[in-house]
């Protein structure tokens, strides 16, 4: 099993920036791809990126496309998400979310292709 926590989310105003941090606790060398998902008020979850642990291969979805950033640090099972130029289309609860290795592949910002999730964080953006 592998439990996710997330951390950074809150209120900023249009332009501003936040960081959002993602921490896996239990089997995490089974971990092969981390994501973060977003589901707006009233909207369906949507992926907004992506990356394979360990590696530098990131995937960003073209909604926030230069302006949101997704890194790691393995040695701390830590994956973050810098988002900058943030607006209140970006409003909504953040999720993390984890791959196991060898389990059906879907695309790297499809939830079916996660195994396991964190219980989100909310981020507001006031115009």
């Amino acid at each position: 099993q592998v439990q996710l926590v997330e951390s950074g989310g809150g209120s900023v105003q249009a332009g501003g920036s936040l960081r959002l941090s993602c921490t896996a606790s239990g089997s995490t060398d089974s971990i092969e791809y981390v994501g973060w998902f977003r589901q707006p008020p009233g909207n369906e979850r949507e992926g907004v990126a992506a990356i394979r642990v360990g590696l530098p291969t990131t995937f960003i979805a073209n909604s926030v496309e230069g302006r949101f950033t997704i890194s790691q640090d393995s040695a701390k099972n830590m994956v973050f998400l810098q988002m900058n130029s943030l607006n209140p289309d970006d409003s909504g609860i953040y999720y993390c979310a984890a791959r196991r290795d060898g389990e059906q592949w879907y695309g790297p910002l499809v939830m079916r292709t996660y195994n396991y999730w964190g219980q989100g964080t909310q981020v507001t953006v006031s115009s």
